[in-house]
Protein backbone atom coordinates (compact mmCIF):
# COMPACT_ATOMS: atom_id res chain seq x y z
CA UNK A 1 0.00 0.00 0.00
CA UNK A 2 1.48 3.38 -0.97
CA UNK A 3 1.37 6.54 1.15
CA UNK A 4 -1.76 8.00 -0.47
CA UNK A 5 -3.67 4.76 0.12
CA UNK A 6 -2.45 4.60 3.73
CA UNK A 7 -3.38 8.24 4.38
CA UNK A 8 -6.77 7.78 2.70
CA UNK A 9 -7.51 4.73 4.85
CA UNK A 10 -6.69 6.82 7.96
CA UNK A 11 -8.86 9.68 6.65
CA UNK A 12 -11.80 7.32 6.10
CA UNK A 13 -11.64 6.01 9.67
CA UNK A 14 -10.54 9.01 11.72
CA UNK A 15 -11.23 12.25 9.85
CA UNK A 16 -14.34 11.50 7.77
CA UNK A 17 -15.80 9.51 10.64
CA UNK A 18 -19.45 9.14 9.65
CA UNK A 19 -20.55 7.94 13.09
CA UNK A 20 -18.92 10.91 14.85
CA UNK A 21 -20.39 13.34 12.34
CA UNK A 22 -23.88 11.86 12.80
CA UNK A 23 -23.57 12.04 16.60
CA UNK A 24 -22.42 15.66 16.45
CA UNK A 25 -25.33 16.57 14.20
CA UNK A 26 -27.88 14.69 16.28
CA UNK A 27 -26.76 16.66 19.34
CA UNK A 28 -26.79 19.95 17.43
CA UNK A 29 -23.02 20.37 17.71
CA UNK A 30 -20.62 21.82 15.16
CA UNK A 31 -18.97 19.30 12.84
CA UNK A 32 -16.34 21.61 11.30
CA UNK A 33 -13.41 21.91 13.67
CA UNK A 34 -14.04 18.52 15.26
CA UNK A 35 -10.78 17.10 13.90
CA UNK A 36 -7.80 18.27 15.99
CA UNK A 37 -4.60 19.46 14.31
CA UNK A 38 -2.65 16.45 15.57
CA UNK A 39 -4.84 14.18 13.41
CA UNK A 40 -4.04 16.32 10.36
CA UNK A 41 -0.36 16.01 11.31
CA UNK A 42 -0.73 12.22 11.49
CA UNK A 43 -2.54 12.27 8.13
CA UNK A 44 0.43 14.28 6.80
CA UNK A 45 2.92 11.85 8.34
CA UNK A 46 1.18 8.92 6.62
CA UNK A 47 1.03 10.84 3.34
CA UNK A 48 4.67 11.97 3.37
CA UNK A 49 6.17 8.95 5.09
CA UNK A 50 7.88 11.28 7.56
CA UNK A 51 7.70 11.18 11.35
CA UNK A 52 7.31 13.99 13.83
CA UNK A 53 10.25 16.35 14.16
CA UNK A 54 10.00 16.99 17.91
CA UNK A 55 8.37 19.59 20.10
CA UNK A 56 9.62 22.71 18.30
CA UNK A 57 10.09 23.49 14.65
CA UNK A 58 8.36 21.78 11.73
CA UNK A 59 5.64 19.25 12.48
CA UNK A 60 7.36 16.45 10.55
CA UNK A 61 10.90 15.92 9.33
CA UNK A 62 11.03 18.26 6.34
CA UNK A 63 7.34 19.16 6.45
CA UNK A 64 5.02 21.69 8.06
CA UNK A 65 1.38 20.54 8.05
CA UNK A 66 -1.49 23.04 7.95
CA UNK A 67 -5.23 22.53 7.83
CA UNK A 68 -8.11 24.92 7.30
CA UNK A 69 -11.78 24.87 6.45
CA UNK A 70 -12.41 25.59 2.78
CA UNK A 71 -12.00 29.31 2.18
CA UNK A 72 -10.14 29.82 5.46
CA UNK A 73 -6.51 30.73 5.96
CA UNK A 74 -3.65 28.62 7.26
CA UNK A 75 -2.33 29.98 10.55
CA UNK A 76 1.33 30.06 11.50
CA UNK A 77 2.27 30.79 15.10
CA UNK A 78 5.70 31.82 16.34
CA UNK A 79 6.72 31.92 19.99
CA UNK A 80 9.16 34.20 21.77
CA UNK A 81 12.14 31.88 22.23
CA UNK A 82 11.81 29.64 19.17
CA UNK A 83 10.00 31.77 16.61
CA UNK A 84 12.91 33.22 14.68
CA UNK A 85 14.49 29.82 14.11
CA UNK A 86 11.05 28.47 13.15
CA UNK A 87 10.55 31.26 10.60
CA UNK A 88 13.94 30.47 9.08
CA UNK A 89 13.12 26.76 9.02
CA UNK A 90 9.79 27.48 7.32
CA UNK A 91 11.78 28.94 4.41
CA UNK A 92 13.42 25.55 3.89
CA UNK A 93 10.89 22.80 4.69
CA UNK A 94 7.97 21.68 2.54
CA UNK A 95 4.44 22.78 3.44
CA UNK A 96 1.43 20.47 3.21
CA UNK A 97 -1.93 22.28 3.13
CA UNK A 98 -5.10 20.32 3.88
CA UNK A 99 -8.40 22.04 3.10
CA UNK A 100 -11.63 20.46 4.27
CA UNK A 101 -15.37 21.00 3.88
CA UNK A 102 -17.74 21.44 6.84
CA UNK A 103 -18.38 17.71 7.03
CA UNK A 104 -14.88 16.56 5.95
CA UNK A 105 -16.28 14.70 2.94
CA UNK A 106 -14.31 16.99 0.62
CA UNK A 107 -10.57 17.39 1.22
CA UNK A 108 -7.91 18.99 -0.96
CA UNK A 109 -4.22 18.51 -0.24
CA UNK A 110 -1.68 20.83 -1.86
CA UNK A 111 2.04 21.32 -1.36
CA UNK A 112 4.48 24.19 -1.67
CA UNK A 113 8.17 24.46 -0.90
CA UNK A 114 9.27 26.80 1.85
CA UNK A 115 11.48 28.57 -0.68
CA UNK A 116 8.45 29.38 -2.83
CA UNK A 117 6.67 30.87 0.21
CA UNK A 118 9.64 32.76 1.65
CA UNK A 119 9.58 36.03 -0.30
CA UNK A 120 5.84 36.69 0.02
CA UNK A 121 5.42 35.39 3.55
CA UNK A 122 8.22 34.26 5.88
CA UNK A 123 10.80 36.88 4.94
CA UNK A 124 8.11 39.57 5.19
CA UNK A 125 7.05 38.30 8.61
CA UNK A 126 10.56 38.12 10.10
CA UNK A 127 10.98 41.87 10.85
CA UNK A 128 7.40 41.96 12.17
CA UNK A 129 8.20 39.02 14.45
CA UNK A 130 11.30 40.81 15.74
CA UNK A 131 9.32 43.97 16.41
CA UNK A 132 6.61 41.98 18.19
CA UNK A 133 9.13 40.47 20.59
CA UNK A 134 11.42 43.50 20.90
CA UNK A 135 12.94 42.98 24.35
CA UNK A 136 13.63 46.70 24.71
CA UNK A 137 9.89 47.41 24.50
CA UNK A 138 7.72 47.36 27.58
CA UNK A 139 6.52 43.82 28.31
CA UNK A 140 2.91 45.01 28.17
CA UNK A 141 3.41 46.15 24.56
CA UNK A 142 4.53 42.68 23.42
CA UNK A 143 2.00 40.04 22.41
CA UNK A 144 2.24 36.53 23.81
CA UNK A 145 2.30 34.96 20.37
CA UNK A 146 3.06 36.15 16.90
CA UNK A 147 0.49 34.85 14.42
CA UNK A 148 0.37 35.20 10.67
CA UNK A 149 -1.45 33.31 7.97
CA UNK A 150 -1.28 32.24 4.36
CA UNK A 151 -4.54 32.73 2.52
CA UNK A 152 -6.67 29.98 1.06
CA UNK A 153 -6.47 31.73 -2.32
CA UNK A 154 -2.67 31.81 -2.33
CA UNK A 155 -2.47 28.06 -1.70
CA UNK A 156 -5.27 27.36 -4.19
CA UNK A 157 -3.49 29.38 -6.89
CA UNK A 158 0.14 28.38 -6.22
CA UNK A 159 0.08 24.96 -4.57
CA UNK A 160 0.61 21.68 -6.37
CA UNK A 161 -2.30 19.29 -6.04
CA UNK A 162 -1.46 15.99 -4.35
CA UNK A 163 -4.87 14.64 -3.44
CA UNK A 164 -8.51 15.55 -3.99
CA UNK A 165 -11.22 13.74 -2.05
CA UNK A 166 -14.80 14.47 -3.14
CA UNK A 167 -17.78 13.01 -1.34
CA UNK A 168 -15.42 10.86 0.72
CA UNK A 169 -13.90 9.23 -2.40
CA UNK A 170 -10.53 9.90 -4.03
CA UNK A 171 -11.21 12.01 -7.13
CA UNK A 172 -7.57 12.86 -7.97
CA UNK A 173 -4.18 11.71 -6.78
CA UNK A 174 -0.57 12.33 -7.76
CA UNK A 175 1.47 9.44 -6.43
CA UNK A 176 4.82 10.95 -7.40
CA UNK A 177 4.64 14.46 -6.02
CA UNK A 178 5.35 13.61 -2.37
CA UNK A 179 8.42 11.59 -3.39
CA UNK A 180 9.69 14.56 -5.42
CA UNK A 181 9.18 16.94 -2.49
CA UNK A 182 10.81 14.50 -0.06
CA UNK A 183 13.85 14.37 -2.37
CA UNK A 184 14.09 18.19 -2.24
CA UNK A 185 14.38 18.13 1.53
CA UNK A 186 16.82 15.55 2.80
CA UNK A 187 17.18 17.22 6.25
Amino acid sequence: MNSIDTAYQFYSRHIFDREKIQLLRSHNLKVAGSVPSVLWELFGALLTGRSGAGTTGADLLGWEVKSAKSGGSYEYQYHLNTGEAKLQEDCIVNHLFCTYSDTYDDVTVKVLTGASLANNHFNVWLPLYRANYDRSADAQARRQRFRKSISFGYVRDHGELVLQITGGVIAYRDDGIIRRYNERFVG
